[in-house]
């Protein structure tokens, strides 16, 4: 279906989303058993929580337009998890545990910049439609995309400031 006016695109943007945050859903608990910080693995695992919250958001902005809640192929999610699985295929089980766990931060870190991204225009796009509760529902997602930034960032600082060798 052609994308031709702003609440077209609003929904192909918001099916991506939705394909995104399942395939997100499905990935962190993988990253969780990789991580051997407890607190990047406390940080995945409480962002999984999260994400879950984020799809039930996701599912009541599609009833805000009387849609069903259907995601669309996302292909940018799945490069950035691509990214992760070959990572940990070709290294996984070779690096030290510190080198993983930065790794799982930055990645996290790439994740939550799509999803920023994403959220931010939806909110706006919302909003321009005229549709006040679906941009509080996506505001709220957004909102929880940043502090796992801020989580994700100020793990991956402190495990690149630790001297080589320690955990």
């Amino acid at each position: 279906m052609p994308v031709e006016d702003p609440k077209a695109l609003f929904m192909h943007e918001l099916k991506d989303v939705l394909f995104a945050e399942r395939q997100i859903e499905k990935a962190l608990p993988k990253m969780a058993r990789e991580a051997s910080d407890p607190e990047v693995k406390q940080a995945i695992e409480q962002h999984l929580d999260e994400t879950r919250s984020q799809i039930s958001n996701l599912e009541q902005v599609f009833a805000t337009f009387d849609m069903a809640a259907r995601g669309e192929k996302c292909p940018g999610i799945m490069g950035l998890l691509q990214e992760h699985d070959e990572f940990m295929k070709e290294n996984g089980s070779k690096a030290p545990a510190p080198i993983v766990d930065q790794f799982l931060c930055g990645a996290a870190s790439r994740v939550e910049h799509y999803e920023i991204a994403a959220y931010t225009g939806l909110v706006t796009s919302a909003r321009a439609l005229g549709k006040d509760d679906a941009a509080r529902l996506l505001e709220e997602n957004l909102q929880q995309e940043q502090a796992m930034l801020e989580r994700a960032t100020t793990a991956h600082d402190r495990l690149a400031a630790m001297p080589a060798g320690t955990t």
